[in-house]
């Protein structure tokens, strides 16, 4: 009888790994599902057990950041684009990840307190006042827009897409809420 091959455990070897397949996996999952998604859903979906899970990841919070962090660096990259055309960019992805991650807003709200020892209130804001002023300049949005403008609208967008009935609609209410803003900030 032929001998099957054992998947042998690679133990310390295997952790980069396994980290990066536990946030793809739950970047998935918790857009797929909400924040309050099952962990062991997330582990599931990477391939490994609850354990090692745990290990790289003690709290669900801790999970969320870590996805929250990639978002991060992504916007932190867009934000750097030194023409006027970043903060059109940013403020694109940003919707993007408010319609298809609503989850990670969900995480903010959920986690308020918890994450007063966190700079991530202070992050987006940031981003967003490094990037308005050369799109203004440029003629690309009004002066009279802030980055406290920017954030509410931000916000509202995620009220549109946590008030939605099914996902086929929200894109389409997302547009039309915006539209109803005078074109201000279209997506």
């Amino acid at each position: 009888m032929p001998k099957v091959p054992r998947r042998s455990n690679r133990g310390p070897a295997a952790a980069p790994e396994n980290r990066r397949a536990l946030i793809d996996a739950a970047r998935r999952v918790f857009a797929q599902r909400g924040y309050l998604a099952p962990l062991s859903a997330i582990a599931q979906e990477a391939g490994v057990g609850q354990g090692v899970l745990y290990r790289h990841f003690p709290t669900r919070l801790d999970l969320a950041l870590a996805v929250f962090e990639q978002h991060f660096a992504e916007l932190e990259a867009i934000a750097a684009e030194p023409d006027a055309g970043a903060f059109g960019r940013l403020w694109s992805r940003l919707l993007e990840l408010t319609v298809e991650e609503s989850a990670f807003v969900e995480m903010f709200l959920a986690t308020r307190r918890d994450l007063a020892q966190t700079d991530l209130a202070d992050r987006l804001p940031a981003l967003i006042q490094a990037t308005l002023p050369r799109a203004q300049a440029a003629g690309l949005v009004p002066d009279s827009l802030t980055a406290s403008d920017v954030l509410l609208v931000q916000r509202m967008v995620y009220g549109v897409v946590a008030t939605s009935i099914s996902d086929d609609e929200v894109r389409d209410a997302v547009t039309r809420a915006l539209g109803l803003l005078g074109g201000v900030l279209e997506g």
